[in-house]
C-alpha cells in the first residue's frame, strides 16, 4: 500500500490497544464501518495478533491495516503473517529495517532531528512524533517543519480533539490517536460512545482538507 498517501488523503490514524480481543476486534470494524482507513492495532494488546488476523478477514484483503509497537525484527514478520499491511514504531529499531524489507511501509517513531535523519535513512516512509504532547505539542512541530518542511509528520501521544486541529493547522500530515478516540471500547466499553468519537475525530481530520 501507499502509505503516503493514504496519511495525506485521510489525516487520521486511529489506534487500537486492548485487553479484551472481542472488544477490540469489534472496536476496528465499528470505527472502520464509521469511514475510519488507517488502523493501527498494537502488538501490546492483548492476543493483538489474533485480533489482526480476524480484521483482514473481515475487512479483506485491500483494506489498511496496521500493527503497532513493532520493535523487532520478528514482530514486523509475524505482523506480516497475521495480515498487517503498515507497520508502526514507537521509536527507532530493527522492526524498521525489517518490515521495509518484508514491503511494509513504516511509520516510524522519532523525537529529535537526529532521529528523523535516522528514520530517513532506514526507509521509513513517514514519521511519527512521539509523544507529542511530551515533546512540545503544536510548536515543536512547527519547528520540525522549519529544516524538513518535506517530511510527512504524524503526531502521536496526547491527541485530542483540540490537539488534533491544532496539529493539523500547524501541518501534520496526519494524526494518531489512541485512547481520545477508543475510550474503553477495546477493553469492553460501550460501541455507541466509540462511534460517537470516531463521527467527530474524523469530521476533524476532514476539515480544511487540503
Amino acid at each position: 500500500m501507499d502509505l503516503r498517501a493514504a496519511l495525506a488523503a485521510h489525516r487520521l490514524v486511529a489506534i487500537v490497544r486492548g485487553g479484551d480481543p472481542e472488544a477490540a476486534l469489534r472496536t476496528v470494524l465499528a470505527m472502520a464501518d464509521e469511514g475510519i482507513e488507517l488502523i493501527e492495532v498494537s502488538l501490546s494488546g492483548k492476543d493483538a495478533l489474533s485480533v489482526i488476523e480476524r480484521a483482514r478477514e473481515a475487512l479483506g484483503p485491500d483494506r489498511p491495516l496496521g500493527a503497532g509497537t513493532v520493535l523487532t525484527a520478528d514482530d514486523a514478520r509475524v505482523a506480516q503473517r497475521a495480515g498487517a499491511n503498515f507497520a508502526v514504531t514507537p521509536a527507532l529499531g530493527e522492526g524498521i529495517g525489517a518490515a521495509h524489507a518484508l514491503g511494509l511501509p513504516v511509520l516510524a517513531g522519532v523525537m529529535t532531528p537526529t532521529e528523523i535523519l535516522a528514520a530517513r535513512t532506514s526507509g521509513a516512509a513517514a514519521l511519527k512524533i512521539f509523544p507529542a504532547a511530551q515533546a512540545g505539542g503544536p510548536a515543536y512541530l512547527k519547528a520540525l517543519r522549519g529544516p524538513f518542511p518535506h517530511e510527512l509528520f504524524v503526531p502521536v501521544g496526547g491527541v485530542d480533539e483540540a490537539a488534533a486541529r491544532a496539529y493539523l493547522a500547524a501541518g501534520a500530515t496526519a494524526v494518531g490517536v489512541g485512547s481520545p478516540l477508543v475510550g474503553d471500547a477495546a477493553d469492553g466499553g460501550s460501541m455507541t460512545a466509540l462511534r460517537d468519537r470516531t463521527r467527530a475525530f474524523l469530521a476533524v481530520a476532514q476539515k480544511g482538507k487540503p
